[in-house]
């Protein structure tokens, strides 16, 4: 069995990587995978020198088994390109399993935007809504699910993106954003023979 660990930022993902990777994976045929627990760590601490290295050996250490490693986080204001250059070098030469990383641009939230057609009607998301044109050029990907959201209730991340991601289309996601089709790029690598 081969074991994919996360490392991920913020409870949000902890809470929801594991299931909407499973599912992505299952999509594709791949039932060979096991996605362990995923480990948490604040994004401005794993960017620094040795936090990265320090957390990928806490996940080898942490998750017997582990077979690969992929390090999600929001790319924030950095370029996604670079900063993901930069944390795979580090990576690579800080241990012998396989890496990936993956920097939504600029949240998570923004892969949600690129298919909010297959969650309208959830968590008080408009039955009408409909992505921007550019989902990932949005600066603030929360607050543009909140507004694509019936009434007053606003887009909690802890509580509505576990629900969204579940039921996220991920042919929708792919083809409107970049960074997700960098998530299936990079899971293709770390986890030959899938399809």
């Amino acid at each position: 069995m081969t074991v994919l660990v996360p490392i991920v930022e913020g409870q949000s993902e902890e809470r929801s990587i594991g299931g909407f990777l499973r599912r992505v994976l299952h999509a594709r045929g791949r039932y060979d995978v096991e996605v362990a627990r995923p480990i948490r760590v604040k994004r401005h601490r794993v960017v620094r020198d040795g936090e990265l290295e320090k957390h990928l050996a806490l996940a080898m250490r942490a998750r017997p088994g582990a077979s690969s490693i992929l390090v999600l986080l929001d790319a924030d204001d950095d370029c996604p390109a670079e900063l993901g250059r930069h944390l795979r070098e580090r990576a690579d030469a800080a241990v012998e399993l396989p890496v990936g990383v993956v920097l939504p641009n600029a949240e998570t939230e923004a892969w949600i935007l690129a298919g909010i057609e297959s969650v309208r009607g959830l968590r008080g998301i408009d039955p009408t809504a409909s992505p921007p044109d550019d989902p990932e050029g949005v600066r603030d990907a929360k607050g543009a699910l909140t507004r694509r959201m019936n009434g007053t209730r606003g887009y909690v991340a802890t509580a509505d993106q576990p629900a969204l991601l579940a039921e996220l289309n991920v042919e929708l996601a792919a083809d409107r954003s970049r960074s997700f089709r960098k998530l299936l790029s990079e899971l293709d690598r770390l986890l030959p023979g899938w399809t």
